[in-house]
């Protein structure tokens, strides 16, 4: 995942994709100061958690604050365990993770990760455990719910990204270095298997479709993998927008999404379990490029600022990054 002061200008809100009645429904303003990385949405509870680089801000699904999860430093995911009453976030910045009540949004405890930068956070209700995957450190911490000990550490090899969990025991990575997924047996906390996602470059948002067993992976070479949970074979790859960093899947309507960095979210129909067509690409908002979808109203919710263009290169600051014009965060909400 990466925290986003991103490089893309800003693009109005566009028309609507008429080929699947999605389109965007419209843009809640939210302001503030910080980039931004993966949304999470409790549809039970109707919240949206946005991390915003030191802090997670805490949303209804119409923008407003409801309140703030504080001393969350280069925080970039946050995981839910609503039987539990608690929250999980990871953050970056300090190789932590933040322990608070889903109710209250209380802090109940900051535990250190096993590697550094960690980075994607899922929680596995099969095991109630917490896995953090540290992007620098190339592993997993893995965490009991419960009381934040740590129960062990899983190591890769390479760069972990984006998780999702069957439910069942067990989880699955992309590690975007090398282009592979990851099996973990959640239990066990051992490695099963690495499955090749060729010809997927620089894997990053996964989502999952536990009736059909496949996994949705966006690329950063325009593709989306989807991949057989059992087999892990590879078993097509529709085209997607550029700079997508999440995927959904919406399994009532048999929908795969992919949030695009450059203004749209990929719409694919699932045929079958290994046929899937694009049926349209929506206009968001250049930056929009995580997203979370809302399960009960099939409704996505996309963060996205307005940026200055980058100051020209100078020797002490080769790459500058453009600058967030002030207040104009946003949250781009894609309906039907």
């Amino acid at each position: 995942m990466r925290v986003f002061i991103t490089p893309f200008l800003s693009l109005g809100l566009l028309a609507t994709a008429p080929e699947t009645g999605f389109h965007t429904l419209k843009s809640l303003p939210v302001g503030g100061l910080g980039g931004w990385d993966y949304v999470t949405l409790d549809a039970t509870a109707k919240r949206i958690y946005v991390p915003r680089s030191d802090r997670v801000m805490v949303l209804d699904l119409e923008g407003k604050t409801l309140g703030e999860i504080k001393g969350t430093d280069g925080v970039h995911g946050v995981a839910l365990a609503p039987a539990l009453d608690r929250g999980f976030t990871s953050n970056g910045r300090s190789h932590t993770i933040t322990a608070f009540k889903l109710s209250t949004l209380e802090v109940l405890g900051l535990y250190k990760a096993t590697g550094e930068n960690p980075d994607a956070i899922l929680y596995d209700p099969a095991t109630n455990r917490v896995f953090s995957f540290n992007g620098r450190g190339k592993n997993a911490t893995v965490f009991d719910a419960a009381n934040g000990n740590v129960l062990g550490t899983i190591p890769f090899g390479h760069k972990p990204e984006f998780a999702a969990t069957d439910g069942k025991g067990r989880v699955f990575v992309n590690l975007e270095d090398s282009a592979e997924v990851a099996v973990i047996d959640a239990k066990k906390l051992t490695i099963e298997a690495k499955w090749s996602l060729a010809p997927i470059e620089d894997p990053t948002g996964m989502a999952i479709d536990l009736k059909h067993h496949r996994l949705f992976i966006v690329g950063g070479n325009k593709l989306m993998a989807v991949v057989n949970t059992d087999s892990g074979k590879l078993v097509a790859t529709p085209a997607i927008g550029q700079g997508a960093d999440a995927a959904a899947y919406d399994a009532d309507l048999g929908l795969a999404f992919s949030s695009n960095g450059e203004g749209t979210v990929t719409v694919i129909r699932q045929d079958s379990s290994d046929k899937y067509t694009v049926t349209a690409e929506v206009p968001t908002k250049k930056s929009a490029r995580t997203m979370a979808l809302g399960e009960k109203t099939h409704r996505l919710y996309l963060p996205a600022a307005d940026f200055s263009p980058a100051p020209a290169p100078t020797p002490e600051t080769p790459r500058p990054r453009p600058t967030m014009t002030p207040n104009s965060f946003q949250v781009v909400v894609v309906g039907h």
